[in-house]
């Protein structure tokens, strides 16, 4: 992460939802419109990294075998690992990015609210990392808030450009509002499978 951690640390020093992804209908309904635009009912093996209060990680294990959430904070690592206590097909650590990038392949990669607190360079690597990771038939789910934000390197916008630029999958959705955009890539170019079923 190209910001310093204590950043974040202030952040939960007096908040366990400094965001408030629990209680702002603007979060809540951006969660719902993520998992409305993932295209496959059932993911085997995905991963969250930036997960915070693990509010959109507590709906991703609804449909994933296993999910894996990380975070560099660790208060939000407490309090993810609180929000997914019943999720047992979830694990949650400590991590931070670009350096701690997990070993694997995944078929679903979730960036939300992620790439602006990276630097480009850094971005550059997870976006890498992120391809080589997803197995043939994966995708990759980015979501963003498109205004800048005070000391962070780059904004939403900045960051959806270098996806467009660096990803070498085929876009699934676009979904752009005045306040965030939604995007997902596939390997394959087309993510429809008429056996699917869930685990």
């Amino acid at each position: 992460m190209s910001l310093d951690p204590q950043y974040f640390a202030d952040l939960y020093a007096s908040n366990e939802d400094p965001w408030a992804f629990r209680t702002r209908w603007y979060e809540k309904r951006k969660r719902e419109l993520v998992m409305a635009c993932l295209p496959r009912q059932c993911y085997q093996h995905a991963f969250e990294p930036a997960c915070a209060n693990g509010e959109l990680s507590a709906l991703l294990a609804e449909r994933c075998a296993e999910l894996l959430c990380q975070d560099l904070d660790p208060t939000a690592v407490g309090l993810a690992r609180a929000r997914l206590v019943n999720a047992h097909n979830a694990s949650v650590e400590l991590a931070r990015l670009p350096a701690d990038w997990p070993g694997g392949r995944f078929d679903l990669i979730v960036l939300s609210e992620i790439g602006y607190y990276l630097d480009p360079t850094d971005w550059l690597q997870v976006i890498e990392q992120s391809v080589a990771s997803l197995t043939y038939d994966g995708g990759l789910l980015a979501c963003h808030w498109k205004h800048p934000i005070a000391g962070c390197p780059q904004d939403g916008r900045d960051v959806h450009r270098m996806l467009a630029r660096h990803l070498p999958l085929y876009v699934q959705l676009q979904h752009e509002e005045a306040d965030f955009v939604l995007e997902y890539w596939a390997c394959q170019p087309s993510v429809v499978d008429l056996d699917e079923t869930c685990p």
